[in-house]
C-alpha cells in the first residue's frame, strides 16, 4: 500500500493547539492505516490506496474543520515527492538544514507569479528563493522567525496556499517513510 505524509499548516502555532494523539485518532476514524506522527507540528504518515492526493488534501482539511474547528491547509505528498523536496532544493547543499525549507504549495504557480514574488521581495531580506514542482524552496539565511518573507506574503504573490518544513524535518520524515 502506498505511503504518504500529510503536512498540516497552522498546527500548534497561533493558538491552534492539537495533540498528535488526537490527530492520529482522527485518521484512524477515517479508516487510514499505519498512522504515525513526526514532530508535534502536524506531520502525519499513513498508508492508503483509495484516493488521488488531491482528494486526500480536501478530506483532511474538512476533517480539521469539522473535528477540531481549525482551518488548515494540508499538503499530501508521496515518499518520492518528499525525497524530491530534499534533493531538488538547490539550497540544501550549502544552507543550514534548519534554515533551508521546502514550502509545499496547493498548486504549481506560473513563472510570472514567481517573478512577481521575487520582484516584490527584492531588497527586503537576504532570503534565497527557487521554484520547484508544487514547491517553493527557501533559504531563510538569518532564520525563519526573523524574516519578512511571511506565508501571507508568499500566498498573495503566488496565488496559492502552502506549508513549509525545513530540510532537517524532511529528512527525518523521509527516513520514517522508508
Amino acid at each position: 500500500m502506498p505511503r504518504y505524509v500529510a503536512f498540516f499548516g497552522s498546527i500548534n502555532v497561533g493558538g491552534n493547539r492539537l495533540t498528535m494523539a488526537d490527530l492520529r485518532y482522527a485518521f484512524e476514524r477515517e479508516g487510514f492505516e499505519q498512522i504515525e506522527t513526526v514532530v508535534a507540528s502536524g506531520n502525519v504518515l499513513f498508508d492508503f490506496d483509495d484516493r488521488p492526493t488531491e482528494g486526500l488534501e480536501e478530506l483532511f482539511a474538512h476533517m480539521m474543520d469539522e473535528r477540531f474547528d481549525i482551518t488548515s491547509y494540508v499538503a499530501v505528498r508521496s515518499r518520492d515527492e518528499v525525497a524530491l523536496a530534499i534533493s531538488g532544493n538547490p539550497f540544501a547543499a550549502d544552507g543550514e538544514e534548519n534554515l533551508v525549507h521546502t514550502q509545499f504549495l496547493a498548486r504549481q504557480p506560473s513563472e510570472a507569479q514567481f517573478a512577481d514574488l521575487i520582484e516584490g521581495y527584492r531588497g527586503r531580506g537576504p532570503e534565497r528563493l527557487a521554484l520547484g514542482d508544487r514547491a517553493l524552496y527557501i533559504d531563510y539565511v538569518d532564520g525563519a522567525g526573523n524574516t519578512r518573507l511571511t506565508g501571507a506574503f508568499i500566498e498573495r504573490r503566488l496565488g496559492c496556499r502552502g506549508t513549509a518544513r525545513n530540510i532537517r524535518s524532511l529528512k527525518r520524515i523521509l527516513a520514517k517513510m522508508d
